[in-house]
C-alpha cells in the first residue's frame, strides 16, 4: 500500500535530507587514498549524533554499522572495516538518518581521488545522469515503470547493465514502503505517480552483465566481478513534479 504523504510530512523529510546531504558532503570529503573505511563509520556516527539525528540503517534487519561502504565490485550493503582506500577505487558510500520520526536515504559514488579510466569514470557519469533523468520522469501523468524504463534505456543504451534483482523504494516513517522503484520496466506500467508520494530512485549499474550475489551476510557483490555504481536520492512529488529532498 503507498502511503500519501502530507506537506507538512514533506517539509520534515526536507529538512532531514539536508541534514543528510551535508553529512554526506563531509564522508565524500574525507574518503582520500589511506583512509581506512571504519573511520568513515565513526565519522558518520559521530556527525549524525551531532545533528540531532539517528542513524536509519543500525539494527535494521541486523545491519550492524550506520553507513554502507562498497568498493568496486561491491555493490551495495557492505560493512565498514579496517581496510584502506585506494587511489582509483570506484567507492559508494550509502547513508540513511530518521528525522523527527521520518526516514531519509541516499547514495554517492565516485572514484578515489579522482583519478581512473575513461570507461570507469564514464560508468559514474552514465549512473548518475540515469538518476537526472529519471527524476525528471517522475512526476504526475507518468507510471513508476516510466522511471524504470528510462534508466534501463539509458543505461543499456551506453553499454553497460542495470541491476534488475535490487531496487529503490518508497520511505516515510519506515525505511522500505511502497511502491519499489525498479531499474527496469514498461512504460506506462505499474502504480501511478501522484501528489504526496515520497520515494528514493536509484540506479544500480556495472560494467558486466548485471548479476549480484550475496558475500557474507549483507554485501551484494557483482557475479562476474565486474565494476558496479550507485546513486540515490529521495524524492516527493509536490505540485506535480519530484522535488529532491537528499540535497543541500
Amino acid at each position: 500500500m503507498i502511503t500519501l504523504k502530507t506537506k507538512e510530512e514533506i517539509e520534515i523529510m526536507k529538512e532531514g535530507g539536508r541534514i543528510l546531504a551535508r553529512i554526506m558532503e563531509r564522508l565524500k570529503r574525507e574518503a582520500k587514498e589511506g583512509v581506512r573505511t571504519d573511520y568513515l563509520e565513526k565519522l558518520a556516527q559521530k556527525l549524525i549524533k551531532k545533528a540531532g539525528a539517528k542513524p536509519a540503517f543500525l539494527g535494521y534487519e541486523g545491519f550492524p554499522a550506520v553507513l554502507c561502504v562498497s568498493i568496486n565490485e561491491e555493490l551495495v550493503h557492505c560493512l565498514p572495516s579496517k581496510r584502506k582506500l585506494k587511489k582509483g577505487d570506484l567507492l559508494s558510500l550509502d547513508l540513511g538518518i530518521c528525522w523527527k520520526g521520518y526516514f531519509c536515504d541516499m547514495a554517492r559514488s565516485f572514484v578515489v581521488g579522482g583519478t581512473a579510466s575513461p570507461e570507469v569514470l564514464r560508468l559514474v557519469r552514465v549512473t548518475k545522469k540515469a538518476l537526472k533523468l529519471a527524476i525528471k520522469k517522475a512526476k504526475i501523468g507518468n507510471t513508476i515503470g516510466d522511471i524504470g524504463n528510462t534508466i534501463q534505456r539509458y543505461v543499456e543504451g551506453r553499454g553497460f547493465s542495470v541491476v534488475k534483482s535490487l531496487c529503490g523504494h518508497g520511505i516515510g516513517k519506515k525505511l522500505h514502503e511502497d511502491p519499489k522503484i525498479l531499474n527496469y520496466g514498461k512504460r506506462k506500467k505499474g502504480a501511478k505517480i501522484k501528489e504526496g508520494m515520497v520515494f528514493c530512485i536509484e540506479p544500480m549499474v556495472t560494467m558486466g552483465k548485471g548479476e549480484v550475489k550475496l558475500k557474507g551476510k549483507f554485501c551484494f557483490v557483482t557475479k562476474d566481478g565486474s565494476l558496479s555504481c550507485h546513486f540515490e536520492d529521495q524524492v516527493a512529488i509536490v505540485n506535480g513534479k519530484a522535488q529532491v529532498l537528499t540535497k543541500l
